[in-house]
């Protein structure tokens, strides 16, 4: 039996699955920001300084694959809508 989806919608498939977990890794850490804050009030430093170093290395590009997700999914619906009319 013939898999009866084409390889543009198993792309599509796996950048969904992609994007769904970045948004998972994106909550998680401003849940880790948040937490690593209030225990910084507390003056325990340790969770900050652990966040400060994956900023640069895992949030930032996680952060930015969300933003230009979005922004991509915006001008293609606008872009469909568009051809509709």
């Amino acid at each position: 039996m013939a898999d009866p989806t084409t390889p543009l919608q198993r792309l599509k498939g796996a950048l969904d699955t992609v994007l769904v977990i970045d948004v998972f890794v994106v909550l998680a850490g401003a849940g880790w920001f948040a937490l690593a804050v209030a225990l910084h009030s507390q003056e325990i430093e340790a969770p900050l300084q652990v966040f400060q170093r994956l900023w640069e290395p895992l949030f930032t590009p996680a952060i930015g694959l969300l933003m230009a997700a979005a922004l991509i999914s915006g001008a293609l619906g606008w872009w469909q809508r568009r051809g509709q009319r």
